[in-house]
């Protein structure tokens, strides 16, 4: 699964939810039908006011390269770690064993406590406001949940949301760095554990909000495995528009496994 850079792939068309945090998703079998169809999708549409004119990326032609050396990835636990199944952590604790030398721990000065309740606060009210008619007209019809983030939205100061969005900034400057001088590719947990049983859920966006938040690209694979024998995900982050360069390093680190 790819979670392009945002504005990458018009939403126009879409339920909107939080223009500052919607993506367009895209699901694939392998890492190069991934690209194929971000070749296909991505471009600038005027009807989507966060897509711009840029040349259209050989994304395909890219993700099959081979890396002009082996790729060198930061680990990262969020600050939620204690949160993640124990065969999840095992699971994990081998593959960066595996990369070696290839993998360097780190942490950022904000915590993940800080990083989710920015992301809330921006989700929440921009929820409330596109989903105005909804409440007004229905809400006994909207879920529980629903209704309380859309609640909360409603209780957002404008300091709040402008502090959430304005923390953006310093983030983006130290992930930039990260990767310009460091990494090819941030190495994170994609959930907490395997898929959920049931609808109620999609499962823990835990180790998923920073990255919208930041419109950082994402790719999810399925590379490991949990003790009830069910996929693990391992979740692989990018620079802003590098989606080409994040498929080449999933793509290297799925052959380097054995996938």
């Amino acid at each position: 699964m790819l979670k392009p850079t945002h504005g990458l792939v018009s939403r126009h068309g879409m339920f909107q939810l939080s223009r500052s945090l919607d993506h367009v998703g895209l699901f694939a079998r392998t890492v190069e039908d991934l690209a194929l169809l971000l070749e296909e999708v991505a471009g600038y549409d005027e009807r989507d006011p966060d897509t711009h004119p840029r040349g259209r990326g050989p994304y395909r032609t890219v993700a099959m390269e081979e890396p002009p050396i082996e790729p060198r990835f930061g680990f990262f636990r969020s600050g939620r770690w204690s949160r993640v199944a124990e065969d999840a952590q095992a699971a994990l604790g081998e593959l960066v064993e595996h990369l070696g030398g290839r993998v360097e721990e780190f942490e950022l000065t904000a915590g993940a406590d800080e990083l989710a309740e920015w992301h809330r606060v921006i989700m929440d009210a921009e929820l409330a406001v596109n989903l105005g008619r909804e409440w007004e007209t229905g809400r006994d019809r909207l879920s529980a949940p629903l209704r309380a983030r859309i609640e909360h939205g409603h209780a957002v100061r404008a300091p709040e949301y402008l502090a959430a969005k304005a923390a953006a900034g310093p983030l983006m400057a130290t992930f930039t760095e990260l990767f310009e001088q460091r990494y090819d590719a941030i190495l994170t947990p994609a959930v907490d554990g395997t898929a959920p049983a049931g609808l109620e859920s999609t499962g823990e966006p835990t180790f998923c909000t920073l990255w919208t938040m930041l419109g950082l690209p994402s790719v999810s694979l399925p590379l490991l495995q949990g003790a009830n024998g069910l996929p693990l995900g391992v979740q692989l982050v990018g620079p802003r528009h590098g989606d080409g360069r994040l498929l080449r390093t999933a793509r290297w680190l799925a052959e380097s496994v054995g996938v």
